[in-house]
């Protein structure tokens, strides 16, 4: 919901850090695995009730998430002439944003299941409601990879400088680092913030269906 106007003030922040990132042993794919493998890391502390652990390396996988695509872009913009070597990265190919857009996926996923796992064993909450929520995602990432392939084929292509076409809803990258945080901060309440979000994502996938299959009609 609020995605456009975070990216718009993040954006050169960003870009600064990653101009300090721009070193040749560090490139965008190596960021993005690192995002993965710190949220797997989260999950897996969150299974575990390790509380401030799981919030402090879900924020690093975020953080590396948002620095992956401004490096990439930077590497894009000081890319050598025609002829000479390749840059290191994701420049010149989609694969980078594949990999980027997996790697979110399975990090989200797998959050929500360490979250459940934590609160059922630790508290005795109830862990349908990430259930829902994980249904809700499925959903979600359905309409809009949907879309995104269908505009990209179709010449209706929605540019924002990502790697795919993403429509706009409710529920968004930065809604979800929010809500992941919450739950990590209080895990006695975890399930009940679990049930209203699986709403809003819900809501937001119908949402993303109805507009997407407005802009193709």
């Amino acid at each position: 919901m609020f995605d456009t106007g975070l990216r718009r003030r993040l954006d050169r922040p960003l870009s600064a850090v990653a101009a300090r990132l721009d070193v040749p042993l560090l490139t965008p794919d190596r960021l993005t695995m690192a995002g993965l493998l710190l949220g797997l890391g989260s999950a897996a502390a969150a299974a575990g009730q390790l509380w401030v652990l799981a919030l402090l390396l879900w924020w690093l996988s975020r953080a590396c998430d948002g620095l992956d695509g401004p490096l990439a872009r930077r590497r894009t913009r000081h890319a050598p002439d025609p002829g000479s070597a390749p840059v290191s990265g994701r420049e010149g190919s989609h694969a980078g944003g594949f990999l980027d857009i997996t790697a979110d996926f399975v990090v989200y996923g797998a959050t929500v299941t360490g979250v459940a796992v934590g609160v059922w064993h630790g508290s005795g909450q109830s862990w349908l409601p990430f259930l829902f929520v994980l249904l809700a995602y499925y959903v979600n990432g359905t309409a809009f990879l949907a879309f995104s392939s269908i505009a990209e084929r179709t010449g209706r292509r929605i540019d924002d400088g990502r790697s795919l076409s993403f429509l706009g809803g409710l529920a968004e990258g930065g809604e979800t680092i929010v809500v992941h945080s919450v739950w990590l901060l209080f895990p006695g309440s975890a399930s009940t913030v679990a049930a209203v979000w699986a709403v809003v994502v819900a809501l937001s996938a119908t949402q993303r269906i109805v507009t997407g299959y407005r802009a193709l009609s």
